[in-house]
């Protein structure tokens, strides 16, 4: 083999660049109609999930603040404070539903009534009886609250707080 008949590399060619096999864009409006309606409703949905994240806000507050409480109440010292802030919290989460009646002076069993037409479940009988002795009884008979009652009554205000109904 001579020398001369080697392949030099001044004889190379760059290749073309050819067509895609396929192309990217769909081939009928259909498809990029497809396209265009999964977008929306995908969109409607996001904004939907949104709003109803943003409108349960006070609901996830609530619960960590009553995670707090619940917390407080196995503190000698901060166990009296804590109790006395539950039905507070209870009504201000009433207060804070979108669309909610005037229940900031219910009492008794209108407030009994109140609390358990937005429950998703059956409460207590006496429910409202306890959160007033928990906001006005004295301090004596607060103190003999045992850790079971304690344990039902924080329950039943977490699964009150999750799961309460809101007038749309």
């Amino acid at each position: 083999m001579n020398r001369t008949d080697a392949p030099n590399i001044s004889q190379l060619k760059e290749l073309e660049l050819t067509a895609p096999a396929f192309s990217y864009f769909p081939q009928t409006w259909g498809w990029l109609a497809l396209l265009l309606v999964t977008l929306i409703i995908l969109t409607v949905w996001a904004v939907l999930r949104w709003r109803h994240w943003q409108r349960n806000q006070y609901r996830r507050d609530a619960l960590l603040r009553l995670a707090q409480l619940q917390d407080a109440v196995m503190h000698e010292h901060q166990r009296l404070p804590a109790l006395r802030e539950l039905p507070e919290l209870l009504k201000r989460v009433a207060l804070s539903m979108p669309n909610s009646p005037d229940v900031a002076t219910l009492s008794g069993a209108r407030w009994q009534s109140f609390l358990q037409d937005a429950s998703a479940t059956h409460l207590p009988a006496d429910f409202s009886q306890q959160l007033s002795l928990l906001a006005y009884g004295p301090q004596a008979q607060l103190a003999t609250l045992s850790q079971e009652q304690l344990d039902v009554l924080f329950s039943t205000c977490k699964q009150w707080i999750e799961a309460h109904h809101v007038a749309a």
